[in-house]
């Protein structure tokens, strides 16, 4: 029942997002005219009005508003300007490249975060403690572009090791291509790993120092249970709720949200997309980028609800 009620709320919710975007965009100063245009834009003022009916540019705002709505319920998002392909088509084909670099740098940062976070509480006071809150707190507060700047000055520059960024070449296939492709995802992978993984840990830390100091942790230490075992099979299992919520939020930025590490390594998700749908005035591009990713945010806090219903029986939903 919480869950038909869930979706049926996002019917609403879709609508207002996507009536919002499209106003806004489209308020943005410019003319996607004079951009599809270029060198002609100044001089030839007939290609320009003819440009403008083409792409329905010269209707009024509520009419073009209401037009697009109609096709985006029939999962039409337009047509590029400057791809002059279908925007579902061209963000259908930039989807999977994000997902080969999200995924693997969201699963690690996750893991690797919660486990060494639950540990750091575990030996609160220690050197090795302030040592890793200090090297967390530090990658924290770095700036992801730049990190990435200087993981290419290091490894691609000076050591030669890696390349600087793309995907593939377009020349090699079948083992090549893959092996070429894991040696493209390395930095970009790893800049945003770096990036994740300090707040995953920060807050497992936290969490876990709160509950280890519960009435319950007493009494398992009292019955004899060794530390780890307290740690890893009650503590971090009753401190787990704040990493589900932050791994639900992140992973829902994470899909529109890769623009600095997509643009810095040249890689071309949907996040390099976004900024040259941006750059280019391609309104309908962007603005199909913008739903798909607010679609994916919404169904990744959907899923981070129902998940607590699964780890902690005590939360209920009427």
């Amino acid at each position: 029942m919480y869950v038909a009620k869930r979706v049926l709320q996002l019917v609403p919710l879709m609508f207002i997002i996507i009536c919002l975007n499209f106003v806004l965009i489209n308020m943005a100063p410019g003319d996607p005219a004079l951009a599809l245009a270029g060198a002609q834009a100044g001089s030839n003022q007939e290609y320009l009005e003819m440009l403008r009916i083409k792409f329905g540019l010269d209707k009024p705002i509520h009419e073009r508003l209401i037009i697009y709505v109609s096709r985006v319920v029939q999962l039409d998002f337009g047509y590029s300007y400057f791809y002059r392909r279908p925007v579902f088509d061209v963000i259908w084909q930039h989807i999977p490249a994000t997902l080969i670099l999200m995924i693997p740098s969201f699963i690690l940062a996750v893991i690797v975060g919660t486990l060494l976070g639950a540990y750091a509480a575990q030996r609160r006071g220690s050197r090795l403690e302030a040592a890793l809150t200090t090297t967390n707190v530090g990658f924290y507060s770095l700036p992801v572009f730049w990190l990435g700047i200087l993981e290419i000055l290091v490894f691609a520059l000076i050591l030669r090791v890696l390349p600087t960024g793309g995907m593939i070449p377009a020349t090699e296939t079948g083992t090549e291509a893959i092996l070429d492709i894991l040696r493209h995802l390395i930095l970009p992978t790893l800049a945003l790993f770096l990036t994740l993984f300090p707040g995953f840990y920060l807050l497992a830390r936290a969490s876990v120092i709160e509950v280890m100091r519960e009435d319950f942790i007493t009494t398992f230490r009292a019955a004899g249970l060794k530390e780890n075992a307290i740690l890893y099979n009650h503590a971090l299992r009753n401190a787990i709720l704040p990493e589900v919520t932050a791994a639900g939020l992140l992973f829902g930025f994470l899909f529109a949200g890769s623009v600095l590490v997509e643009t810095v390594f040249s890689w071309p998700g949907m996040g390099r997309l976004a900024y040259q749908a941006a750059m280019l005035r391609d309104y309908p591009l962007l603005m199909g980028i913008f739903i798909i990713g607010s679609a994916w945010f919404i169904i990744a806090n959907l899923a981070t609800d129902i998940a607590y219903s699964f780890l902690d029986p005590r939360v209920l939903y009427e």
